[in-house]
């Protein structure tokens, strides 16, 4: 075995999580599959196949940018509650 029951108590007082004694073996051996599999994976040769940061490809999903007539300044002025000098009256920020 790689990681022994120590060990997992170790990475649970690192992760500030609580194992109960009760499921210290089951995590003992999850752990332990798991750097198995890497082990595997490890063996795999890899020579000439290209890093990718996707398995899948990836496409823009945006649609183009398409330039519209905008909001007239006396048009977004009409529906203010409230206009001082030309422009939108707020509440006054206070700190």
């Amino acid at each position: 075995m790689k990681v022994s029951a120590e060990d997992v108590k170790h990475i649970a007082q690192l992760s500030r999580l609580t194992v109960p004694a009760s499921e210290m073996e089951v995590f003992t051996e999850q752990f332990n599959q798991i750097l198995n599999y890497a082990d595997i994976l490890e063996k795999i040769d890899t020579a000439g196949i290209e890093p990718t940061p996707y398995v899948l490809p990836v496409s823009n999903v945006l649609r183009e940018d398409v330039v519209k007539e905008g909001v007239s300044h006396e048009e977004a002025l009409k529906n203010a509650p409230a206009v001082h000098n030309d422009g939108f009256k707020v509440p006054r920020v206070i700190e």
